[in-house]
């Protein structure tokens, strides 16, 4: 009987050393075994109106065996709002799930109020997924320190796809008249002048200009619009904001925009500006340059170079040829393409499942290794899709394209795309294909036109989308006062710009300033 007791003693020291091991890395089996740990995720949907996966979903099962883990997945609603209203009523039930989407405001709040889990401590655990989703600019999107609370409180990835635009320039008219690539400011102005009155185009008429533009105005980019911003960021005032912690402020209310205005005027006043670019509307704009009206502009990647954008240019100009070129740099030497804002995506772990943070690390790796990134990307391989030439996917060869994973019926199966995809090459090139124009015979990927636009000299503005607009009185005055400036109806000198200024500011502005740096410094946004 004793000896029957200390084999059983033994049996039971051997199964507490060995389990644990088997529990937390599956070393011997290359699964997880052990309890399964329940794990609810609140979703952002990638297609809201095409409904959730099936309730046989096989991702699911997949995760369970290799992953161990019981995972529930739920879709948020698709009103940001209401998004906010079902985070934060669950944040003060105390009911959060273990991970969850949420926009910036309301996880600030969850922040503020101690309800979301410091997952600074995860991102070494998902080393591929850190790798591809979460870069520094990524990480730093999360860390909040107001002196009591400090850490990274969440795992925020790529949305839209930032600085996808650039500046743009007929190669074949610099080479017809022997010119270079415009570098400064004065180099831009003198090629905009040779545009307009040395026949690039070789017609004989004098219907040509150096530099086009229409007006595309936002909150990001107000005055001029984002057209005008690569000369505008050669004074150093691109975008409506400055951001930085030394120099916060409106540029409009610095003295380089006058400086600025001053050069768009002068290029109104030589004629070297399409005089319609203030009638322009985007579409006016477009086929304005691919009627050869212009010969620089500022444009988006898949506006100039994907098939069907650059058709109607490649068939009036076989041998022209449009090149994405830097912005210029200005009198003191400054360089900007414009401002850009990266829209993150925020998954946050809630603090009563902080427990779980390695269970998540795991799945959220899992997720990004190739298994999970086309499975949640794409669906199943040789169902939903065939893997083409560099493992993009494709409907080439598929058995039964109804069940290709773009079709809407299908869209189902990747709802949770968006926990995955990160703007990769894969990604854009079933987007962006290469392809062979028509009539010139190029070949041409606007996704290595993006590649390079991104590439160029850009402002960091994360979180200037979020400041809220200027009040309807104060944003007409502030646009109307500046063509008065360059039509001439308000004279374009010092003592008038000053004197608009301060109309400027009892107008709004300097209010509106002072509210938007409470703004800023409430969300960590200044850099």
């Amino acid at each position: 009987m004793k000896q029957m007791l200390k084999a059983l003693v033994a049996l039971l020291i051997v199964m507490c050393l060995v389990l644990p091991v088997f529990a937390e890395g599956g070393k011997e089996t290359g699964k997880v075994s052990g309890r399964a740990v329940p794990i609810e995720i609140w979703y952002g949907a990638a297609v809201t109106e095409a409904g959730p996966p099936p309730a046989d979903w096989e991702v699911i099962k997949i995760i369970k065996d290799k992953l161990n883990i019981d995972l529930k997945i739920t879709a948020l609603p698709s009103s940001p709002n209401d998004q906010d209203v079902k985070i934060n009523a669950a944040g003060a039930a105390n009911a959060l799930p273990d991970l969850f989407m949420v926009s910036r405001p309301a996880w600030l709040n969850l922040v503020k109020n101690g309800l979301v889990a410091d997952v600074s401590d995860m991102f070494a655990k998902m080393p591929v997924r850190t790798k591809a989703m979460y870069d520094q600019a990524a990480q730093s999107h999360t860390y909040y320190d107001d002196g009591k609370i400090k850490g990274n409180f969440g795992l925020a990835s790529p949305g839209s796809i930032a600085k996808n635009e650039g500046l743009v320039i007929r190669k074949d008219w610099l080479d017809k008249l022997g010119l270079k690539v415009p570098t400064t400011l004065d180099e831009f102005f003198a090629v905009a002048k040779a545009f307009t009155e040395k026949d690039p185009d070789g017609n004989g008429k004098n219907d040509t200009y150096g530099f086009g533009a229409y007006l595309e105005i936002n909150n990001l980019e107000g005055g001029l619009g984002r057209r005008f911003e690569p000369l505008a960021g050669a004074f150093g005032v691109e975008g409506s904001w400055n951001l930085s912690k030394s120099n916060f402020g409106l540029n409009v209310r610095k003295p380089a925009y006058f400086e600025f205005l001053q050069f768009v005027k002068k290029m109104m006043d030589e004629g070297v500006i399409d005089p319609n670019w203030m009638a322009y509307k985007k579409d006016d704009f477009r086929g304005a340059w691919k009627q050869g009206r212009f010969g620089m502009f500022r444009e988006q990647n898949a506006a100039l170079h994907s098939e069907s954008n650059y058709a109607p240019f490649d068939k009036n100009f076989p041998n022209g040829e449009l090149i994405v070129i830097d912005a210029p740099k200005g009198p003191s030497g400054k360089q900007s393409m414009g401002p850009y804002n990266v829209a993150y995506r925020i998954y946050a772990v809630s603090k009563k499942s902080a427990g779980k943070k390695d269970a998540i690390a795991r799945l959220l790796e899992w997720m990004s290794s190739e298994e999970g990134y086309y499975l949640l990307g794409f669906g199943k391989e040789n169902v939903n899709y065939v893997k083409g030439p560099g493992g993009v996917p494709t409907d080439v060869g598929l058995a039964d394209p109804s069940k290709f994973y773009s079709k809407s019926e299908n869209q189902h199966l990747t709802q949770l795309r968006n926990m995955v995809f990160y703007n990769s090459d894969l990604e854009l090139t079933a987007r962006y294909p290469t392809y062979t124009t028509a009539v010139s015979k190029k070949t041409m990927s606007a996704l290595k036109t993006l590649r390079k636009m991104q590439s160029l000299t850009w402002t960091a503005c994360i979180g200037g989308d979020t400041i809220a607009p200027p009040k309807a009185d104060l944003k007409r005055f502030w646009e109307q006062g500046i063509l008065e400036f360059l039509t001439g109806k308000r004279p374009l000198v010092k003592e008038n710009w000053t004197a608009w200024v301060a109309e400027l500011d009892k107008m709004g502005a300097a209010q509106w300033e002072k509210e938007a740096l409470e703004h800023c410094k409430a969300n960590s946004l200044l850099k």
